[in-house]
């Protein structure tokens, strides 16, 4: 894994980490970021599952241990993702969201943070207002290729595989935090 950060942020994406230097809050998207895009909807037309990446949930705990804030800024309304969010001890949980953008821009506003101070992570064209305007744009491997267009850093792993993980160790590590925070792990 150190191998492929390191191939993927310092050769592919070298301004990636200069941005995520100054990173105080990540919003995310859910389908296709904290999952992997499926939608289980069973013949009454309820959605009944969600799938999500412990190692995500982890980083998003490490990002907050140092102080970040973490939203979810997500189109769709679910209870699974409420009932996610809250227990990762995110505080900031936006669902059925029609203009994410306005949410971006109260949320700053609320924390007292500029655009500069934000990463994002997005898959598809509902994102991409956001992606534009934060300082840290970042996308899963099987984003829409109009998001990669945009993004200062395109994930090696899936949404629900991993990517938001990838993403909270390239701030970490940016931020001088990752070997502390792994030394930590190991006593």
């Amino acid at each position: 894994m150190a191998n492929t950060f390191q191939t993927n942020s310092l050769e592919r994406f070298p301004q990636a980490i200069e941005k995520a230097q100054q990173i105080k809050l990540l919003i995310l998207d859910v389908d296709g970021v904290l999952t992997d895009g499926s939608l289980f909807i069973s013949a009454d037309g309820l959605e009944h599952v969600k799938v999500f990446d412990s190692l995500d949930g982890h980083g998003l705990k490490m990002l907050q241990s140092i102080g970040l804030k973490c939203a979810i800024i997500s189109g769709r309304k679910s209870e699974m993702v409420q009932k996610r969010a809250q227990s990762l001890g995110l505080e900031h949980i936006f669902l059925g969201v029609e203009k994410k953008t306005l949410v971006l821009h109260t949320l700053l506003q609320d924390l007292q943070l500029t655009p500069k101070q934000c990463a994002a992570i997005g898959d598809d064209w509902p994102d991409l207002g956001v992606l534009k305007q934060v300082g840290l744009a970042a996308c899963p491997a099987q984003a829409h290729d109009e998001v990669k267009k945009i993004a200062h850093y395109i994930c090696t792993r899936n949404g629900g595989q991993g990517a938001v993980r990838e993403v909270c160790d390239l701030i970490l590590r940016a931020q001088d935090c990752y070997n502390k925070l792994l030394l930590e792990s190991c006593q």
